[in-house]
């Protein structure tokens, strides 16, 4: 096989794994509504903290995963011998996953700054 092909598998590989880390996530979001719907309905402190906890945990692990996404459209950008459609969509690509990393990021803000649970926030 080629390098292309075989660079163009690896990436697919990685994307698998990356399905499993968001199935995860999403296993640990619905935990953590349960633990949301138990602090508001029972003022349950510790239900409060977990559910946090947890949800500095996703969000962490989302911001990891965008850098991963993040960094193979900036080595896409870098390749050469590409068509300017090519090119296009790698430009297209960068500026899609930078915004979905900004987005990661200032999630993650909010559920570190946010001890009281003010603002509902959401793996998306």
């Amino acid at each position: 096989m080629n390098s292309k092909i075989d660079k163009r598998l690896k990436q697919i590989k990685a994307e698998n794994n990356i399905w499993i880390i968001y199935l995860l996530i999403i296993g640990l979001s619905f935990y953590s509504n349960q633990l949301e719907t138990d602090y508001f309905k029972n003022n349950n402190e510790i239900s409060k903290e977990k559910y946090r906890k947890i949800n500095i945990i996703i969000f962490s692990t989302l911001v990891i995963v965008y850098c991963f996404f993040e960094k193979e459209a900036i080595s896409s950008i870098k390749e050469k011998d590409k068509t300017k459609t090519q090119e296009k969509y790698d430009n297209l690509a960068l500026f899609a996953s930078t915004l979905i990393l900004i987005s990661g990021i200032i999630f993650l803000y909010i559920v570190i700054v946010d001890k009281g649970i003010e603002e509902e926030v959401a793996f998306n």
